[in-house]
């Protein structure tokens, strides 16, 4: 089979295109043939390096498709089922094997294409929302690159929540769509400060900070919480925030500060589930958008990176053997 292989940390161009062999599924396992799998920033960092792992190694961590062999002692999974997965590796190939409990099944009305953007993205929105803080009526909150993957799915849950949104976006285009994704006040950050402007225009301090950038957002956001507001740290694109002085974060006002990831939030096969099947009914309602902002074939891996890493894409990115 193709799959992309990473044999040594760099930029895209060590996302290469390889005849792999096919694996076969092991004790309580499942073979998924892949429609297509979604490319997101942490697979950047597993690429660079950033993030630990033993190369060489084919990325991805999430993907949507259809069983086509299951190992022995799996129950509940059978080859024919559309299913989708996250926070499993080696999603960027033809085929990829996965442990059984940790796919979901795909309801009839969403496709797999849109599985495969929801998994990783759309469950992260689904747990910054509803675990890590739960947003409610009357909230005012602030998404940074709320034209992005997350971004764009969490302004949505969060709006249809009764919070007002403040959004900020790189421009007039990502304007248009977090606006359109239900942001209440739209900040060009490439064309004013967005400390300042928060400042002129919600009054009190903000009662939690979405932050996906890092190091050229997160320290400007500290200041626009309220006295014990939080700070949500949840992706570094711009660069890893330097290490934080916990006083800080009691000169600023008792303030709280979480960086979750994911597999905290989707431990346990119920949570997995419950999650899943929450943003699937949410696309099957109506009342969730999922926007792909691009495709691109299985062996331009690279571009799908570079272009996510040059901020030129919108929406969610998937790659399709």
């Amino acid at each position: 089979m193709r799959a992309i292989r990473i044999a040594a940390h760099g930029g895209p161009e060590v996302l290469t295109i390889d005849d792999s062999p096919e694996p076969e599924p092991g004790p309580g396992q499942v073979r998924i043939r892949v429609a297509a799998a979604g490319v997101n920033f942490i697979d950047v960092y597993f690429r660079t390096g950033a993030y630990p792992s033993e190369l060489p190694f084919t990325p991805g961590l999430e993907a949507a498709g259809t069983v086509d062999a299951v190992g022995a002692g799996v129950d509940g999974v059978a080859p024919g089922d559309r299913v989708a997965f996250a926070m499993c590796p080696g999603a960027y190939a033809e085929a990829v094997v996965v442990p059984a409990d940790r796919v979901v099944a795909v309801p009839e009305w969403v496709e797999l294409h849109t599985a495969a953007a929801l998994m990783l993205q759309g469950m992260t929105a689904h747990y910054l929302a509803t675990s890590t803080y739960l947003v409610s009526e009357g909230d005012r909150i602030l998404v940074h690159a709320a034209a992005g993957g997350v971004g764009h799915l969490l302004t949505q849950i969060a709006a249809a929540r009764g919070a007002t949104v403040f959004a900020t976006v790189g421009s007039a285009e990502k304007a248009d769509l977090a606006r359109e994704a239900g942001a209440h006040e739209i900040i060009r950050y490439d064309e004013e400060d967005f400390g300042a402007a928060l400042a002129e225009r919600a009054g009190v301090g903000i009662d939690v900070v979405y932050d996906s950038v890092g190091k050229t957002t997160f320290d400007r956001s500290l200041t626009c919480l309220r006295p014990r507001g939080l700070m949500v740290l949840y992706g570094q694109s711009s660069g890893a925030v330097p290490p934080v002085d916990p006083q800080r974060l009691n000169r600023e006002g008792s303030l709280y500060l979480t960086r979750p990831n994911l597999g905290d939030y989707i431990a346990t096969r119920e949570e997995l589930r419950s999650r899943a099947a929450d943003v699937f009914d949410w696309v099957g309602d109506g009342s969730l958008h999922v926007r792909i902002g691009e495709t691109h074939p299985l062996e331009h891996a690279a571009e799908a990176h570079r272009r996510l890493e040059g901020r030129a894409t919108t929406g969610k990115v998937l790659l399709i053997p």
